[in-house]
């Protein structure tokens, strides 16, 4: 006989096995101007160190990017789903490095949302804001020299961030959820999320403590990218577990 305590994630584990027939053949119109279109192509049980989760595998018809969705609770209908959207980071996530707050952002929002009734991170594979390992490489050799982040990519021919979020407003509604109360310091994607007919009901602050090596990564998100982070202890913006931030309440908002 199962545990009581098992019942709960057997049943949510069935409802996310059940888009997995429904998306067998989905072929939509897209979303974006590269008219994304994804489908959940499995679904497992993966237990990590932060929390018990659902992972979600994800097709999609641009670029065959492998992205998932790390699911924990029932979010298959709900409304205010805490949701983090984390891009792929190999440097941060696998490698540890300190010259970004990636792999702290990463592990602080899993840790989070398995504290919670119900929560999704969709991992999203566009390292180095959308240029890609390689290129992310270059930008570092490029501000060793003196850049900052903004201008080593633009002096590498991208725009400041290459990052497009259509698929991961599809990724949410493939799960069903209503609206999500986004973790994020980064206003751009709400505003993408929004744009694509995503509901964002609320914004967690998700804020990391600065190092040597990343101080002046973070200021330039906050100084030339407009993320919501108070790195030079001015006045004091939203922290992580900090009341949700309604988004349409831009005033109350001094990055993700």
């Amino acid at each position: 006989m199962k545990e009581p305590s098992e019942v709960p994630s057997q049943a949510q584990a069935t409802g996310l096995q059940q888009l997995v027939d429904r998306d067998r053949d989905h072929n939509c119109g897209g979303f974006g101007v590269h008219h994304v279109c994804v489908k959940v192509d499995a679904v497992a049980h993966l237990p990590t160190r932060f929390g018990d989760f659902q992972i979600v595998a994800f097709w999609n018809n641009r670029d065959n990017k492998e992205h998932i969705a790390l699911v924990h609770g029932d979010v298959i209908g709900a409304a205010d789903v805490p949701t983090r959207l984390h891009s792929e980071c190999l440097t941060g996530d696998a490698l540890g490095s300190l010259r970004c707050d990636c792999r702290d952002q990463l592990e602080t929002a899993l840790r989070a949302l398995a504290s919670m009734e119900r929560g999704i991170l969709l991992y999203l594979r566009q390292e180095g804001r959308g240029i890609g390992l390689v290129n992310k490489v270059r930008a570092y050799a490029l501000q060793e020299a003196g850049l900052d982040t903004v201008d080593a990519n633009r002096a590498l021919g991208f725009r400041d961030d290459e990052r497009d979020y259509a698929v991961a407003a599809h990724m949410l509604q493939s799960l069903g959820v209503r609206s999500i109360q986004l973790m994020t310091n980064n206003p751009d994607k709400i505003r993408q999320l929004e744009q694509h007919g995503i509901t964002v009901s609320g914004r967690l602050p998700h804020v990391m403590a600065s190092n040597e090596h990343n101080r002046f990564y973070l200021q330039t998100k906050a100084a030339r990218s407009g993320h919501f982070i108070d790195i030079d202890e001015g006045a004091r913006l939203p922290r992580q577990g900090d009341p949700v931030v309604v988004a349409g309440d831009r005033e109350d908002d001094a990055e993700g």
